[in-house]
């Protein structure tokens, strides 16, 4: 571990978002960074290509990072293979058009990897000032930072990368600090960024295999912790001085799922070598709570009100309590999700490959669907639910394959 004072900044405070406003979502799962939307929340539960389209906006090449939605502005990440860029895009909230666009690095693109990766995976996060996110270039990770009208602050190099199945975990923002994570078969790395100059604060060494889930700052056992599943581990750190809290077998070797925590316990999901989903106490025991022979392996979970939602990558959900792991109900909803559930009161957003997004009614006394809607023919980005509106990165095939980004609106019940 290294760890470098940074002058000038501890104290700031800044939580999760910065100046995000109510009806924002400023980062990777949303404003809490757990996959809700902000309490009061409302949403569309119903659209299709001509039903409740606020509007629609070509997105410029190809990525799977999640819409993040601040003040009058929408940000995506996105790979343009014909130009060979990675860029930043900004479109009006109000009207899907255009404000700018920024080429991050120019340069061969990575062709290697799993047939559903992109070289734009992640959310963009955002502290009120500044933009971060994570782009896989030239055998490396870099987090840069971008201002609001598009121009990139600096730019830190965070780790070499070994590229296997592809690279998308998204930097979270914490206090005075942007947290960024590079797992892969050539060694991993946890960092801990000045938000506002880039520089390493903090930084752990990871082992030596694939991963890719995101970190979690979550408040679980007392105290905040920074928490990251795969590699075979469950690992906590203190976010702000990387200090490692515990770590303890009790994860698979691959995940992508971004841990969730009822305040006691961490819940994360694996699928490779194995399959499962796992609850582990959040004290440093070690103790695992229980486990599911489940794969939720891609979509990361949910919880609410002591109970764990599940939306399995081939389709079926569950209802587990969080403290013992009882099943209360599975349901089949469809196949192939790759995408983050998100949950407004007690409804749940899922979002499969084919680009349907079903929503039920989730509670721990029962499932009911209430409707499967479709946007174009490819999804692998989750929703972003704020202010009465969905916004979902979707993708049209057919000689040329088209992602866009849409706005659904109108009647909300």
């Amino acid at each position: 571990m290294r760890l470098i004072l940074a002058g000038g900044v501890a104290g700031l405070g800044l939580t999760v978002g910065g100046a995000a406003q109510t009806g924002d979502w400023p980062g990777w799962r949303g404003p809490t960074q757990d996959g809700h939307a902000a309490p009061g929340e409302t949403a569309p539960v119903t659209w299709s290509e001509t039903e409740n389209v606020v509007w629609r906006a070509p997105v410029r090449g190809r990525g799977h990072g999640s819409p993040t939605v601040v003040g009058d502005r929408i940000y995506l990440a996105t790979a343009d293979p014909a130009t060979q860029e990675q860029l930043v895009l900004a479109f009006d909230r109000a009207t899907g058009k255009p404000v700018w666009e920024t080429v991050v690095h120019r340069g061969p693109l990575e062709t290697a990897g799993h047939r559903n990766t992109s070289q734009a995976s992640a959310t963009l996060a955002w502290d009120g000032e500044r933009l971060f996110v994570n782009f896989f270039n030239a055998q490396a990770v870099h987090t840069p930072a971008l201002t609001v009208d598009g121009k990139v602050g600096w730019q830190t190099r965070v780790a070499d990368f070994t590229m296997h199945q592809g690279f998308g975990s998204s930097p979270v923002v914490h206090e005075s600090l942007v947290l960024v994570t590079a797992d892969s078969r050539g060694g991993g790395r946890i960092a801990g960024l000045d938000r506002r100059t880039g520089k390493i604060v903090w930084e752990q060494e990871r082992p030596k295999i694939a991963n890719y889930a995101s970190p979690a700052v979550v408040t679980a056992a007392g105290r905040t912790q920074v928490v990251l599943a795969g590699c075979n581990l469950v690992a906590s750190f203190d976010p702000l001085t990387g200090k490692k809290l515990w770590e303890f077998a009790g994860s698979t070797e691959e995940t992508v799922v971004t841990a969730v925590t009822d305040g006691r316990r961490i819940f994360v999901g694996g699928g490779y070598p194995k399959n499962h989903a796992v609850a582990i106490e959040a004290d440093g025991s070690g103790k695992i709570a229980w486990q599911q022979n489940v794969r939720v392996y891609v979509p990361s979970m949910l919880v609410r009100d002591g109970h764990v939602y599940a939306v399995q990558d081939a389709g079926t959900v569950a209802c587990w309590k969080s403290d013992t792991g009882e099943e209360l109900w599975r349901e089949k909803v469809g196949k192939d999700y790759y995408a983050s559930p998100v949950m407004v009161g007690s409804r749940i957003y899922a979002t499969n490959l084919a680009g349907v997004t079903a929503v039920f009614e989730a509670t721990p006394a029962g499932f009911k669907l209430l409707a499967q809607n479709r946007l174009g023919d490819e999804a692998l980005a989750s929703p972003a639910i704020c202010g009465g509106r969905v916004y979902l990165r979707h993708a049209k095939k057919g000689e040329a394959r088209q992602e866009f980004l849409w706005c659904i609106g109108g009647t909300k019940s």
